[in-house]
């Protein structure tokens, strides 16, 4: 086994190597292969931890790193980090190697200088890389109500002390803005997608929750989803948002907030705790704008 930075010549069969690690893994089908694609070039990228894992002269493993940044309550942006895509080969997931990538990226990133981690994740296999629930340190998930407590939303403080170091006592963070860069361009996007072997999106057990990126619907299964021009699933909203790649209503955030909010009784059903419809539309305001269709 080896473990050694990427380079140039790495570059596809890292990316399809990624393809099949996290295909259908969180969501139906996966993106994370075209932020990769992407990410190589921006100034968030970290290169010295650039890292693939080797076996038999074959790439088995990858993982990258990237600055992010911790917003403090008084307007402050304070640098963080955060990493991912981590993956391993299909054929050797389940027997240790992405522990071992893991704990030699974290290793590496310590000497660096690197003190706090935040990233999304299965707290059930990193916790054996010592990361736990961020919000057990008072770090908030952009996309979430502050005291709630996001079960895949992690962190690590590599440096001790880093954080009281820094004043930090409470922060929010805000992920790179590059991971989202297959939802800001849809159409490059597919392009990229089309110069790969086909393969079949589907919901499947422990995906992420998925919503209608337009009215925030949740996701479950094949039926509740839109249709694309040609008939075809679309993955990405309800079908009630959208039909025969189209939207079916033209409307503004704020507009789309509004007609939700008569919903609240049902959703209520499905909460622990009831809210009005005034507390309901205010969650919307603060989980809407990371909705693809109204994220500026």
């Amino acid at each position: 086994m080896n473990i050694r930075l990427e380079q140039p010549k790495d570059y596809r069969e890292v990316e399809n190597l990624t393809r099949e690690a996290f295909w259908n893994v969180y969501r139906p089908g996966c993106t994370e292969h075209y932020v990769l694609n992407q990410y190589r070039t921006n100034s968030d990228f970290i290169p010295e931890l650039d890292l693939v894992m080797e076996k038999d002269n074959q790439i088995i493993g990858h993982v990258m790193f990237s600055k992010a940044e911790l917003m403090l309550d008084d307007g402050r942006r304070v640098p963080s980090w955060t990493f991912g895509p981590i993956c391993i080969h299909p054929n050797y997931k389940r027997k240790g190697y992405g522990l071992k990538l893991l704990q030699f990226a974290l290793e590496k990133a310590r000497k660096m200088g690197i003190g706090f981690l935040c990233m999304e994740g299965n707290i059930a296999f990193y916790k054996h890389a010592g990361f736990d629930l961020a919000s057990k340190r008072n770090i908030h998930y952009h996309a979430e109500p502050k005291d709630a407590e996001v079960p895949y939303f992690l962190a690590q403080e590599l440096i001790p002390g880093w954080l009281k170091e820094n004043g930090i006592t409470e922060a929010t963070y805000c992920p790179p803005k590059c991971y989202f860069v297959a939802d800001e361009h849809p159409e490059a996007f597919e392009a990229y997608e089309a110069t790969f072997p086909k393969k079949v999106k589907a919901f499947q057990e422990g995906q992420l929750p998925q919503f209608c990126q337009s009215c925030g619907m949740p996701l479950t299964r094949i039926e509740d989803c839109g249709t694309n021009a040609d008939g075809s699933t679309n993955f990405d909203y309800c079908q009630y948002c959208y039909k025969d790649g189209k939207f079916l209503q033209e409307c503004t955030m704020d507009e789309m907030i509004e007609h939700c909010a008569q919903f609240v009784d049902e959703v209520n059903k499905q909460m622990p705790k009831s809210m009005t419809k005034e507390e309901y539309k205010q969650m919307m305001r603060g989980f809407f704008p990371m909705l693809k269709r109204w994220r500026k």
